[in-house]
Parts: C-alpha cells; sequence; structure tokens
C-alpha cells in the first residue's frame, strides 16, 4: 500500500490492516473500536466493500436493519464483491419482508459462486417465503448437498417440505437436523408445528418442551406449544404459554396473535382485540396479526372492519394471505353476500389448490351435481401425495361428502363421512357412558323443590329470550323468525349463560349451595353482559342450542326469561349433526351409536324440564310444523314473547344480519319440505344410529 492509503489516524497501518483489525475487534466483542476503525477505514476510502459489510452485519446483531441494509448495499457495489455479501443481504431483504430484492441478491449469491450451500440456503428460504415453494426445495437439497452435516439446513428444507404438504419428508428432515445437532431448538420447534398438524397434540407439546429447554428465549418454540394447546381446545393453557413468551419479549407480533386468538375462543373479545390491535402495531402489518385482528372484529359483529383487516393480510402477503381469503369469504357468507363469498373462495381455491379449508368453505356454500369436476379434484387431494395434514384431510372428508350427498350418492358420501368422523373421534376423548351418567345426574340435582327453594330471587327483566335443544334441530331458523322482527335482536350463540354456570362452581353439584343472593347476582351478571348487544331492542335472544344443559337454572337466574325448545325428527337431527364438522366441539357427533345415545339422553332432560318449568315461560315448536305451517308457528313464536305481531317475521330469509352457525347458508333460503325425513334416503348407512335411539323415532 502507498503512504495515502494509511489510516491518517493510525500512520503505517495500512486500509487492509485496519479492516482485519475491525474484525479482530468485533469478533472480541469490542464493537466501539470495531466500528470506529470502519469508519476510519471508509473516511479514506469512501466505497470500501469489506468495512461496509461488517458495519452491516454490526448494525444488523443491534437489531437496525435499515441501516444494515444500506452498508451492505453499499458493500455490493464494488465489482469485486463477494458472494458471500449478496448472501448476505439476501437474508436481510427478506428479514425487511422485500423479498424481491431478497431473491434477486440471492440469485447474484449463487450465480458467483454455485458451490456456496450458505447462499443457496438463503435463497432457498427466500424463495419459500415467496411461495415459490418447487424453486425453493431445490436449492435448500442442493444446500444440503454441498452440506450434508449442517443441522440448518436439514431444518429449511423441512419447513419448505411442510409448506409443501409433504410432511412425511418434513418430519425426516427435522429428523436429520435433529440427529446432527440434538440441541438445535428450532428443529424440535418445527417438528412440534407438524406433529400438531397430523394430529399428535402430546408429542407436538413434547416436542415444543424440548425446544424450549434448548433455547428458553425461542419464541416460536412456546408459540407452537401454545398451538398445541388450542388444538386441543385447552385455551387457558394456550395462555400460560404465551404469557412466558410475553415476559421476554413484552410486544411479539406472534406471542400477541396467537394470543389475541386464545382470548377469542374463550370468549373474552375485548381483551382479544386489544392483543390483536397490539400485534398489528408491533407487526408492522405482519398479515398473521391482521388475520386474528380480522377474526375478533368478525367475532364482535364487525365484519366491515373485518373484512378491512383481512384485505390487509392478503396485501401483506406470505403465509398469511390463503388464510385471509377463506376468513373473508366465511365473513361474506356469515353476512349473506354469497355472490361475493363464493368469488373470494373462488380466489382461494386457484390461489391454493391445495387449501383444504378453502374446499371446505366452497362446499358449504356450493350446490353440487353428479359429474362436477370438483369432486375429481377433492378425491385427488386425499389421495397419496394429496394432503397429509389430519385437520386437513378431515376438512376434505366432510367437503366431499357434502357434495356427494348433493349429487344424491349417499353410499359413498358415507363412505367420505365415516372416514372424516373416524379421524376426529380419534383427536379427542370423550367418555359416552361418563357424559350419559352426568346428564342423570342434572335431573337428580335440579328439581322442583330446587326451584322452589330459590323462588323470588334472580335478576328480573324480560330481555333474554332462550332458543335451544340438539344441534342442527332448526334453533338457527327459529332466532331468524323472531330477529326478522323490529323488537328482537338476534344475538346467535353466547357462551354468556354456560361461562356463568362454570364460575357458579360444579354443574350440578354446585347447586345445592347456591342461595338466592347469588342467583340474584349471577342473573344481573348475565344480564350486564347481554345488555349491550340489544341494541335497545326489547327482546334479545341467546341461541346457544346447549343451554338445554342448563334450562333449569334459567328461571332461578332470570325468572322473566323465555325459554323456546325447538324439536326435530331425531334421525333428521342426528344426520344433520353427524354431516356437518363443527367449528366446536360437539363430541358426541362424531360416531352414529354414540349420537344416539346422547339424543336419548337429551330426550330423557327435555322430559324432566318439560315437567318442571314454568308453563308460562317454557315453549316447544316443532320444526317440522314451522315448514308445514309458517305464519301459525311465527304468530305463536311472537305471542309468546309478548309482542304484536309483524309480518316480517314471514319474510326471514331477507332479514339483514350476521348468522355465525352451522346453518348459514340454509337459513338464507324460504323454508322447503326438503330437509324432512330427510334421513330416509340413508337408511342403510344409520343402522348404528337407530338402533342406539330406540323407538320411538318420530315425535308426534
Amino acid at each position: 500500500m502507498t503512504a495515502s492509503n494509511n489510516d491518517p489516524a493510525s500512520p503505517g497501518i495500512s486500509i487492509e490492516q485496519a479492516v482485519g483489525m475491525a474484525h479482530a475487534h468485533w469478533d472480541a466483542g469490542q464493537a466501539d473500536q470495531a466500528e470506529r476503525l470502519c469508519q476510519q477505514v471508509l473516511a479514506a476510502w469512501p466505497g470500501h466493500s469489506d468495512a461496509h459489510h461488517l458495519l452491516g452485519l454490526m448494525a444488523h446483531a443491534y437489531g437496525n436493519l435499515d441501516l444494515a441494509i444500506e452498508h451492505v448495499r453499499k458493500a455490493c457495489q464494488s465489482p469485486r464483491t463477494p458472494p458471500l455479501y449478496y448472501s448476505n443481504l439476501a437474508e436481510m431483504y427478506r428479514q425487511k419482508g422485500l423479498l424481491v430484492e431478497a431473491e434477486q441478491a440471492g440469485r447474484t449469491a449463487v450465480t458467483l459462486d454455485q458451490t456456496m450451500g450458505a447462499s443457496w440456503n438463503n435463497l432457498g428460504i427466500v424463495l419459500q417465503e415467496a411461495g415459490k415453494l418447487d424453486e425453493s426445495k431445490a436449492c435448500l437439497e442442493r444446500a444440503v448437498a454441498l452440506k450434508p452435516n449442517d443441522a440448518e439446513g436439514y431444518n429449511n428444507l423441512g419447513n419448505t417440505l411442510k409448506r409443501m404438504g409433504r410432511l412425511d419428508e418434513a418430519s425426516k428432515c427435522y429428523e436429520a437436523a435433529i440427529t446432527l445437532n440434538p440441541n438445535y431448538a428450532e428443529a424440535h420447534s418445527n417438528l412440534a408445528n407438524l406433529l400438531n398438524d397430523l394430529g399428535r397434540g402430546d408429542a407436538a407439546l413434547a416436542a415444543a418442551r424440548r425446544a424450549i429447554d434448548a433455547n428458553p428465549r425461542l419464541t416460536d418454540a412456546y408459540i407452537n406449544a401454545a398451538a398445541a394447546e388450542i388444538s386441543r381446545n385447552r385455551y387457558a393453557e394456550a395462555l400460560r404459554w404465551i404469557d412466558m413468551l410475553l415476559v421476554f419479549a413484552p410486544m411479539h407480533p406472534g406471542g400477541l396473535t396467537v394470543r389475541a386468538l386464545a382470548l377469542r375462543y374463550l370468549d373474552r373479545l375485548p381483551e382479544a382485540l386489544s392483543a390483536a390491535q397490539l400485534a398489528v402495531s408491533a407487526g408492522q402489518a405482519n398479515g398473521e396479526a391482521l388475520n386474528a385482528l380480522g377474526e375478533v372484529l368478525q367475532a364482535l359483529g364487525r365484519t366491515d372492519e373485518a373484512l378491512d383487516a383481512y384485505d390487509r393480510a392478503v396485501k401483506a402477503g406470505g403465509f398469511a394471505v390463503e388464510k385471509a381469503l377463506v376468513s373473508s369469504g366465511i365473513a361474506l357468507m356469515e353476512r349473506g353476500d354469497k355472490g361475493r363469498a363464493a368469488a373470494t373462495l373462488a380466489q382461494a381455491i386457484a390461489a391454493f389448490p391445495r387449501s383444504a379449508s378453502a374446499w371446505h368453505a366452497h362446499s358449504d356454500l356450493k350446490k353440487f351435481s353428479a359429474g362436477d369436476p370438483e369432486l375429481a379434484t377433492m378425491r385427488a387431494l386425499l389421495e397419496p401425495g394429496g394432503i397429509e395434514g389430519r385437520t386437513d384431510r378431515i376438512a376434505l372428508h366432510y367437503s366431499l361428502a357434502k357434495a356427494l350427498m348433493d349429487c344424491g350418492d349417499a353410499e359413498q358420501a358415507f363412505v367420505q363421512l365415516n372416514a372424516g368422523s373416524r379421524m376426529k373421534r380419534a383427536s379427542f376423548d370423550y367418555d359416552a357412558e361418563k357424559t350419559d351418567l352426568w346428564l342423570r345426574s342434572i335431573t337428580a340435582v335440579v328439581t322442583a323443590q330446587e326451584l322452589a327453594r330459590l323462588a323470588g330471587g334472580g335478576a328480573a327483566s324480560e330481555l333474554p329470550v332462550f332458543v335451544l335443544g340438539m344441534p342442527r334441530s332448526g334453533t338457527t331458523l327459529i332466532e331468524q323468525i323472531l330477529a326478522s322482527h323490529p323488537q328482537v335482536q338476534g344475538a346467535g350463540e353466547l357462551s354468556a349463560l354456560p361461562r356463568l354456570v362454570e364460575r357458579l362452581g360444579p354443574y350440578p353439584g354446585a347447586l345445592p349451595g347456591l342461595n338466592i343472593e347469588t342467583a340474584t347476582q349471577a342473573g344481573r351478571a348475565y344480564l350486564d353482559e347481554i345488555a349491550p348487544l340489544a341494541q335497545g331492542r326489547a327482546r334479545l335472544v341467546d341461541k346457544m342450542p346447549s343451554n338445554f344443559l342448563h334450562a333449569g337454572l334459567i328461571p332461578i337466574l332470570l325468572p322473566q326469561a323465555r325459554i323456546i325448545h325447538v324439536r326435530r325428527n331425531p334421525l333428521d337431527t342426528c344426520l344433520s349433526c353427524y354431516s356437518k364438522l363443527f367449528l366446536k366441539e360437539q363430541q358426541f357427533s362424531y360416531d352414529l351409536a354414540e349420537l344416539g345415545r346422547f339424543y336419548r339422553g337429551y330426550e330423557r332432560l327435555m322430559d324432566h324440564w318439560r315437567s318442571i318449568l314454568p308453563a308460562d315461560r317454557f315453549l316447544e315448536v316443532r320444526y317440522e310444523d314451522v315448514v308445514a305451517d309458517l305464519e301459525t308457528e311465527a304468530r305463536r313464536l311472537v305471542d309468546f314473547i309478548d309482542l304484536p305481531w309483524d309480518a316480517a317475521c314471514l319474510r326471514f330469509h331477507e332479514t339483514s344480519r350476521l348468522v355465525r352457525t352451522a346453518s348459514v347458508n340454509q337459513v338464507r333460503s324460504p323454508l322447503f319440505a326438503t330437509s324432512i325425513d330427510r334421513w330416509k334416503a340413508y337408511a342403510a348407512q344409520l343402522s348404528p344410529l337407530i338402533e342406539a335411539l330406540g323407538a320411538p323415532v318420530v315425535h308426534e
């Protein structure tokens, strides 16, 4: 070097030596000295590639991604830039979400040197996030071939294979990574995520725990542990995992997103909304956070805002687009906008042809006919090489079954239904005998004597109207008829009463310890929760079907409330339950014999309520009677809730309101008799149910 290239602050030290010393200082943890030397180099040689690159690495290490990109981009302007610099720039662009720029830098790196496994690895990750999965797989296979002992390469290849739905191959990659590095926390965490998709919740949680043991600050491991709990409806446990994460990363977008979802499932919607809003603000247009915000807003009935959040998630790109499109389609269905819903779901299927959730929503909305090519498409997704995840396969079985039922193919429809229900039934523990004994205990504890003992308590209000019965018995129809009245607000399936009962203590064992004061406080708590939902109307319909379990408590807590029990042909009801994949658990409905046994227990309990509930507060309506004579039954319903008649109740299918139940599409249509005695077309397939139900089969 000539004297002019010496560091002016350190006579006799060349620029190359200064850069070398800067690297040594950085490696020794002496960041200030390293930065000072790099700045001195740049003062003497403003475009020095190595100095800019090191400053970029330092800025990245300290979390200043924009400054890191600025320095490494300048480092790459040299005519002899090392390929590694382009590879690092690609990774920084990826972390910034600039996938187009990241791909360009990554491709430059592998063009300059095709033997660098790290460059192929980084490009493979970029392509994975861009959704170019085949190219990502090829790059990562190249990285693994060049560095066969690199656990990171196997882990990243596993991630791409998982995104491709090739779960068995992905599992082998994660296991290979763990074999090479048993304490590789990220591989354990990713394996947990995959095992959860396969429906192996216990194994998923164990893998997440191993990841946390290996790296207690690995945020994804806590998120995957929470996801394993959520998949088994253990939402309080999920919150505990997320709370542990938020202790050391209080504004982590992913943690806040999962917290919002868990709170939503617990119906703690104000808290869920706050968490989702925090996740969005922390995540800088993070698509998953926007999806969570949309789900919470949708649950709150703020559909326009929910659709806006989903639209923003689509525009954010990345892994969230598929879910955002499907959620948008479902929100539009709930609002009654079938045209836009169908178009949105078609867009989701076109962009993500292997999306089981898109096919499931699309199948629910569409009326199929024989020869429809989509039948073959759904079948292919269930063949070897198709969809492997258990949750997705269950959804596809139900989707295909619904399509085949539309086509009148009872035998093949039940082949798919039975396959899906067996898989679903295997995903949880359900004890039919224990459930039957519990139902019997309710009749033994909640007696006429208990109602008399607690008479005079409760909160007095005529606002609540409870519509209850078996799922799929017609409760949504009755709510829609009533909610078409201008003085009635339909609130949908509220969890307010079940939560209140839970707070009172074990049910029904806690009832003998209940006193008038406690009953009054509980009734007021229920009214406080639902009053804002009424929007000033005289009556509010709480249409949680499972409130039939708690019907005997209603006159104790809310003595002026009205109860409407909806009945339907048992075989039609049970067929409709069995053929539906419920969003919320109805664990009795995934085995025909267990379903029949539960129905008999429900009948027994309703017989008991019929004998003890106040006659002026309890009305029963048959679905078949409503279909046969809508006006007579609608007038009877309106008279029962003590309101003047309004003919709008006869035009219920025109009423504009949100409907969030399994009957969301049916209730938007006028009444037809085609749903009556529907079971007869499937009599041969329903023999376990018929045997479990016993006689009589039809209520007269």
